[in-house]
């Protein structure tokens, strides 16, 4: 246990339904899918100046490319996920880094622990989104930055028409729950922060490409994830095979690679 972490009791929330979901494709998330993220990551640092002197945590780590290019960049990184398969990946990317299996809203660490914390599309999908992200406000620094990344706005965007296939796959949501683009919108991006105790600073924007070598690859890497699990889950693979070969035509290239336009949001704010 290091100076930063403390005992908790994990409350049996959406964590751990996300957890076991989000592991059951670990390898093919960390080889594919989290990739299309790097471009966000890197903006991302750029704004937290990460350096040898930053204690850095990032909540919902997944696999851990974020906390792996942090710590190239000299930080002490922490990261905190659901899925214990993710987790195990995460450590084996960052040898020195620490790394919990743990609910996003009840973090195992002291008050005050961290210079710079980041969620790159986690805090919307805990059970409680203002407490997952207070949490954050809790074991920051004061005056520690936060970054929060979301989907970008949907309208014109590539990659929302893959989202946009899982839906008639996926349960039916609880009534009045937000869709996974509820926070593109900058005002209620600003609202969650300032509900969380934390001081918006601004928002940017940031072109992430998926890329994919092949029809294969694609459909690979975006079966990964935990929402495409549960949408298997309630019908089959077969089925989300089916619904992303029909999203991914119209951007296949010539030589059968794919190359879908993708934008993030992200929220920068201080503690």
């Amino acid at each position: 246990m290091t100076e930063f972490e403390m005992n908790t009791h994990q409350h049996a929330t959406t964590g751990k339904t996300n957890g076991r979901l989000w592991g059951l494709s670990s390898q093919d998330w960390a080889n594919i899918q989290e990739q299309t993220c790097r471009p966000v990551y890197l903006a991302a640092f750029d704004r937290l100046a990460i350096n040898e002197t930053s204690y850095y945590l990032d909540v919902g780590c997944g696999s851990g490319m974020a906390t792996a290019l942090a710590s190239e960049q000299g930080a002490t990184v922490h990261g905190v996920d659901a899925s214990q398969a993710l987790i195990e990946i995460a450590e084996q990317r960052s040898p020195n880094g620490s790394f919990h299996v743990s609910d996003i809203e009840t973090l195992p660490f002291k008050d005050d622990s961290f210079s710079c914390i980041t969620g790159f599309n986690s805090f919307q999908y805990a059970g409680d989104p203002v407490a997952a992200l207070s949490e954050a406000k809790r074991v920051a620094k004061p005056g520690a930055k936060v970054i929060i990344m979301t989907w970008g706005e949907p309208e014109g965007m590539q990659a929302a028409s893959l989202v946009a296939a899982l839906k008639p796959l996926l349960p039916a949501p609880p009534k009045g729950s937000p869709g996974p683009f509820a926070l593109s919108n900058k005002t209620l991006l600003r609202e969650f922060a300032l509900k969380s105790g934390l001081k918006p600073i601004d928002i940017f924007d940031v072109e992430s490409p998926w890329q994919y070598a092949d029809l294969e690859t694609a459909l690979r890497g975006l079966a990964s994830s935990g929402v495409a699990a549960k949408a298997i889950e309630n019908t089959s693979h077969h089925a989300l095979d089916k619904a992303h070969r029909k999203a991914l035509s119209p951007f296949e290239n010539l030589d059968g690679s794919y190359n879908i336009e993708a934008t993030f949001r992200c929220l920068y704010a201080s503690a």
